[in-house]
């Protein structure tokens, strides 16, 4: 079965950093595009960014405005987002998804449970 394992999450001060990172099993992770979601109480779930097989990059620049970088090992099956310059509306449940290449759209995509990110003022 497959499954995606978030972890790296905690509580922060704004400024601070975290790398929060995804572990894959079940599925050929090299085959598939690597995603990072968030999703605050009471907002709708929000793409942050994505890193295909090849290590093409996308990320949501008004979320993200070059404070978070994506990346992909694929041979420890895991996808990690590096985080610096937190700030409080960075505030939420950070979702990893994954979607086989060449595959649009992420809502039949692979999800896992997620991992609470809280940055402090």
């Amino acid at each position: 079965q497959v499954q995606l394992v978030e972890s790296g999450g905690g509580l922060v001060q704004a400024g601070g950093s975290l790398r929060l990172s995804c572990a894959a099993s079940g599925l050929t992770f090299s085959r598939y595009t690597m995603a990072w979601f968030r999703q605050a109480p009471g907002k709708e779930r929000e793409f942050v960014a994505r890193i295909s097989w090849s290590g093409g990059m996308t990320y949501d620049a008004d979320s993200v405005k070059g404070r978070f970088t994506i990346s992909r090992d694929n041979a420890k099956n895991t996808v990690y987002l590096q985080m610096n310059d937190l700030k409080p509306e960075d505030t939420a449940v950070y979702y990893c998804a994954a979607r086989l290449a060449g595959r649009t759209g992420w809502d039949a995509a692979y999800w896992g449970q997620g991992t609470q990110v809280t940055v402090s003022s």
